[in-house]
């Protein structure tokens, strides 16, 4: 994957990116090239290549179409075809779309399916466990021209994201961010001394991690832009990094981006320990008192 500017309807669904996935499979098992399945549908080649990336819908019609190219049974056209008219149905976050950046819409997709969730954050607590006060207060500060209707609109998708956490399959969160975080007065001394109260109550969770490095860790791997690591239930699926910047986002799936990033997560959580970064929050939390 590559930097993505998707536009809120076009941005892929976890199910697209499967049926992509199983498309490009039984293309290369029908022993078909991109080239091959272009004509099919007498489009170009990359049209294909798109399809396969889910970076356009699955038109139902493309679909069949391929899959009777390549050798499928009815049964399986048709199971296909349904799967693919869902995977084009916009998930729980387009009612947001005024309120995401097109840029993001992908991210929210990937986080609300994954299994396993590893992130850093060097500036600011990580969105998922956020208080409604600080995720305002980060929020605000983003949006110097922003309206109060659009603020509150992004906290409250912010909100409906921390959801998947409460849920009965939820995915486990590793989370390691710096100590300058807690020293970053977001909101003021109530704001601030709450937000550490809960990650204090969110760590006790059996399928929440967190680890804060601390200022004498000194230079480490990490120290660079924030990340978060996707692993899923689904096969079909690679694991994923999510980085993001001023304007945009990037998205890796190539083996090598993804080690590193996944070598640093770990190797950041090597500079602290549970124990001590409980104590350190209870300390930040006494000197906002």
């Amino acid at each position: 994957m590559t930097e993505a500017r998707s536009s809120a309807s076009s941005a892929p669904t976890v199910l697209r990116m499967i049926l992509g996935r199983r498309l490009q499979d039984m293309r290369l098992a029908a022993g078909a090239s991109l080239e091959d399945a272009a004509k099919a549908l007498r489009v170009k080649p990359l049209t294909i290549r798109r399809l396969e990336k889910a970076e356009v819908a699955l038109k139902p019609l493309y679909v069949e179409k391929l899959l009777e190219t390549f050798g499928a049974d009815r049964q399986e056209i048709e199971e296909f075809v349904d799967l693919a008219e869902r995977a084009n149905e916009p998930g729980w976050w387009h009612s947001y779309r005024d309120a995401v950046p097109s840029w993001f819409t992908a991210y929210v997709s990937l986080e609300t399916d994954a299994k396993t969730l590893r992130t850093y954050e060097p500036q600011y607590v990580t969105g998922l466990l956020q208080t409604p006060d600080y995720a305002r207060a980060v929020l605000r500060g983003g949006l110097p021209n922003g309206t109060e209707e659009d603020l509150e609109r992004r906290v409250a998708l912010r909100l409906r994201r921390q959801g998947l956490l409460e849920r009965p399959d939820a995915p486990t969160l590793w989370v390691v961010m710096e100590e300058a975080v807690l020293h970053r007065e977001v909101g003021g001394d109530d704001v601030m001394r709450e937000q550490i109260e809960r990650l204090l109550d969110m760590s006790e969770l059996p399928h929440i991690s967190l680890d804060i490095v601390p200022f004498s860790a000194g230079a480490h791997v990490g120290a660079c832009a924030p990340f978060t690591y996707f692993r899923f239930e689904e096969p079909e699926l690679p694991d994923i990094v999510y980085s993001e910047l001023l304007s945009a986002s990037v998205y890796l799936d190539q083996r090598p981006d993804v080690v590193a990033h996944l070598e640093a997560h770990s190797r950041m959580a090597l500079l602290t320990s549970s124990d001590d970064s409980r104590a350190l929050l209870n300390r930040m939390r006494k000197e906002y008192s």
